[in-house]
């Protein structure tokens, strides 16, 4: 027996989707975001069945503002608030873990997606960092991947690099120094991967370039006190 009704709520949404679908644009503040996020917690996946990628926002509970804020940045692109994803432990029971949403599946994001993904059939393969950095990377996408994956003690700032290999660290280093005029460093931390850093002078010049960008709960991130 056919399912009318899901039938009927399928075709209604689908006939909805489509005007929606043909009227999204990604604005430079928008790729901005979702640009810097790659370089920190965001993801990007398609499907199995999908033709197109979609991102995603996943952060810690104590981080539910700065998963609102993304939100409100990439709201057009959202069809649903930021929700609380829940684990399960045998002695805990039900227990939140995060905050997260993801986007719309749309063409403007695969073409995102395929400089930050390598391929793999329909899996999504290791993130990378594209040749085309430079060009993308701007203050505010330098502002979100420091609230992202960035962390300040002793007056410097060292950002996890975990993901990415030596020669693309590298090529972050040199775009930071041509673009931005700040000098970095790396260092091995054990068997996770690289992390890059900037001494206490060069944090100084990294700070001053984002802090317009850097919401107030964030601010931690880059040496200030926060209520």
């Amino acid at each position: 027996m056919v399912n009318t009704v899901g039938s009927l709520e399928t075709k209604y949404w689908w006939g909805t989707w489509i005007p929606v679908k043909k009227s999204l644009v990604i604005t430079p503040e928008q790729r901005a975001l979702i640009v810097g996020s790659l370089l920190g917690d965001g993801t990007m996946r398609i499907g199995r069945n999908a033709k197109n990628a979609n991102y995603k926002v996943e952060q810690g509970l104590e981080q539910k503002e700065y998963v609102f804020w993304k939100y409100k940045l990439l709201r057009p692109l959202v069809f649903t608030e930021p929700k609380i994803s829940y684990r399960y432990d045998l002695v805990k029971g039900k227990y939140p873990k995060s905050w997260w949403f993801r986007t719309v599946r749309h063409p403007l994001l695969t073409e995102i997606y395929d400089l930050f993904y390598e391929r793999d059939g329909y899996r999504t393969g290791r993130k990378i960092v594209p040749e085309t950095i430079e060009h993308e990377l701007t203050p505010l996408g330098l502002a979100a991947w420091v609230m992202d994956d960035g962390s300040y003690s002793q007056g410097k700032i060292d950002i996890s690099t975990y993901s990415f290999e030596l020669s693309e660290i590298n090529l972050l280093g040199a775009v930071l120094s041509k673009k931005f005029g700040v000098t970095s460093n790396f260092y091995k931390d054990r068997d996770k991967g690289y992390r890059m850093y900037c001494n206490t002078a060069e944090t100084q010049k990294l700070i001053k370039i984002i802090t317009p960008y850097v919401i107030d709960s964030m601010k931690y991130k880059i040496g200030f006190k926060t209520p």
